[in-house]
């Protein structure tokens, strides 16, 4: 394991679901199911004790369907679950309609005290909005949701992806996790991490939100922001390099990455 990679959480032998945390997954919407399922499920790969997702009925009926240890909710109970939630994770297949900006207005707006991960529409929606947003929040853009939040050119960002991840942690104090080829991690306080794992296998759809549902899973587990951004940006390579070497980089889906956590932690765990 790479010298400058955070550590793994420790797991404690006396411990219960409760121990490794509770995540509140706000995301998918009527026609984007499969967000909410693989963000849910990936968080509890890389060890969290408890995802209860609250979400549109068509994505609730595909985690059904899919992942029985997934805890479902309508959205209209996510200000109680919020209370005794110990991570929020918002935004992916969340859509930017009329409904979904309200949600995700008011979910922030109660959240926060809650280390936060906000994901695909929820950059989207947050970049047409002025919301105040949680102390501690990582921002999870692509290149093209990077120019939205910095309300620039995609040209631009891809010119200086790493200037482009510092400004939004200075306009939005927060963690930035850029994703590309080679994701940056970048803080507030100018540190900088240069992710090396990874591959084309990761380009496909859903590979985002499984990596926001492992940097949940990883905060749901005490980490703090940075670590956990760090560590889950390069858990999430890792998976994806051990992936391509048994699928190819052609056959590897979002929910495969989510089959390789385990190897990719044997492998940081030297097991």
């Amino acid at each position: 394991m790479d010298f400058n990679i955070p550590k793994l959480p420790f797991r404690e032998e006396n411990s219960n679901k409760g121990t490794f945390g509770k995540i509140l997954n706000v995301s998918g919407s009527e026609y984007m199911t499969g967000a909410a399922c693989l963000s849910s499920i990936a968080a509890l790969k890389i060890g969290a004790g408890y995802v209860e997702l609250a979400s549109h009925k068509n994505a609730l009926k595909a985690a059904a369907s899919h992942y029985p240890e997934i805890v479902l909710a309508p959205v209209d109970k996510i200000l109680e679950i919020l209370k005794t939630s110990t991570v929020l994770l918002i935004g992916c297949g969340l859509s930017t309609t009329s409904d979904a900006v309200q949600i995700f207005k008011q979910t922030i707006s109660n959240a926060l005290h809650l280390p936060t991960v906000i994901d695909a529409d929820g950059l989207n929606i947050l970049s047409a909005n002025k919301i105040n947003l949680p102390e501690n929040v990582v921002l999870t853009p692509h290149p093209k949701e990077a120019s939205r939040l910095l309300h620039t050119t995609l040209d631009k960002v891809l010119q200086s992806p790493e200037d482009a991840a510092q400004e939004i942690c200075k306009t939005y104090n927060c963690i930035t996790v850029l994703k590309s080829h080679k994701t940056i991690v970048a803080s507030q306080y100018g540190t900088i991490y240069h992710n090396k794992t990874g591959n084309s296998a990761l380009a496909k759809a859903g590979s985002g939100d499984v990596l926001a549902g492992m940097i949940a899973g990883l905060l749901a587990q005490h980490m703090n922001v940075f670590d956990a951004s760090v560590l889950g940006v390069y858990l999430h390579g890792l998976a994806g390099d051990l992936a391509k070497n048994d699928l190819t980089a052609y056959g590897v889906l979002a929910s495969d990455t989510i089959r390789y956590i385990p190897y990719a932690i044997k492998k940081c765990l030297n097991i």
